[in-house]
């Protein structure tokens, strides 16, 4: 199997950089369709980021969260070797050879010190802000929370996603210390902060979607695709960047790899649908109106997620662009396949 290296992002890296560049003072939501490579993006431009820049990676898919116990172990990384009481020599302790890194830097007695609190919220915000404070002396912080969709539903003393967003304003808007970028898959997830108006004035939203044509050509012209074979590619996975991937792997028949791929995809959808059809024939006939919409369209302006809408997002069979206000399949291949069961019926 190939090892496939990192493809330019250069509208995404650019538009972030440009956030960097300037004082923090709003969050930014990096969303898109499942695998456009925003976890891969935000991994190489971590290593790509100035030296002027203190990141600090959380990916909350890293633990299995149910409370607060569980967050903070996944948002927090435990310095065993850490005897220091106080945050602020804690910090600039570390700050000479600071790097990237996962979670947020805590002494284990200070993080012990939190964990029998009553209120673990409280303490663990006013670490987190004195922390980066200090850090901010010498550069600046950039706490990047992946999968924040995660603790969305966690409900301790009220949601733990609102105290979250609280936290997260003052960071930006209010104290302008440290730049915050969360970034998500669940489309539902961003719908709901964006209809909500939570965050209206105080958040900004950078779409990391599929490869264009012209990207995806690039990209496959690296690994030796023919002219016909790109054809191919493009046909069946659009610019999906992990369908691409299994093409790329497929080097001995990769129009078979695709046909298999489609009738796959085919067959899952089928099934998500049709077996609703025994269970809910209300939400099937609201399902199959939606569906229909792709018999000629690729993109669908949408008004408000209906029970149908929400059903096929929560399936991952189509992707809502909260932003933009449209709908459109996960994928070319799941185009592909809707239109397929679309014209059985």
């Amino acid at each position: 199997m190939k090892r496939i290296a990192f493809h330019d992002r250069e509208r995404e890296a650019g538009e972030i950089m440009k956030i960097l560049d300037a004082e923090p003072s709003l969050i930014t939501f990096v969303y898109g369709p499942i695998n456009s490579g925003k976890t891969t993006m935000i991994s190489h431009l971590i290593k790509e980021l100035p030296e002027d820049c203190a990141p600090f990676y959380v990916n909350l898919r890293g633990g299995f969260i149910t409370d607060y116990e569980d967050f903070l172990n996944v948002l927090f990384e435990i310095d065993e070797a850490g005897g220091v009481d106080n945050v602020t020599e804690y910090a600039k302790s570390i700050l000479k050879d600071l790097g990237a890194v996962s979670g947020i830097p805590i002494p284990i007695n200070l993080f012990e010190q939190i964990f029998e609190k009553k209120d673990k919220s409280k303490d663990m915000f006013k670490y987190m802000e004195q922390f980066f404070v200090e850090i901010s002396k010498k550069r600046t912080p950039v706490l990047i929370i992946d999968e924040l969709q995660v603790v969305g539903d966690i409900k301790i003393d009220g949601f733990l996603m609102y105290k979250l967003f609280n936290f997260f304003i003052r960071l930006t808007k209010e104290l302008h210390l440290c730049h915050v970028f969360a970034a998500t898959s669940d489309s539902l997830f961003i719908e709901q902060v964006y209809s909500e108006a939570m965050l209206e004035g105080r958040c900004r939203y950078l779409l990391v979607d599929d490869f264009d044509y012209k990207t995806t050509a690039a990209f496959l012209e690296d690994y030796g695709f023919t002219d016909e074979e790109t054809a191919v590619a493009w046909e069946y996975c659009g610019g999906k960047p992990i369908c691409l991937v299994e093409l790329v792997n497929a080097q001995d028949d990769r129009r078979g790899k695709a046909e298999e791929m489609l009738k796959i995809r085919r067959g899952q959808i089928e099934e998500i649908v049709y077996s609703l059809e025994a269970r809910d024939r209300e939400m099937f006939d609201a399902v199959m109106r939606v569906l229909s919409e792709f018999i000629g369209k690729e993109n669908v302006e949408y008004k408000y997620i209906s029970d149908g809408i929400k059903f096929l997002v929560g399936k991952n069979v189509i992707f809502a662009d909260s932003a933009n206000k449209e709908l459109r399949p996960q994928s070319k291949l799941n185009l592909l396949a809707i239109r397929e069961v679309m014209s059985s019926v």
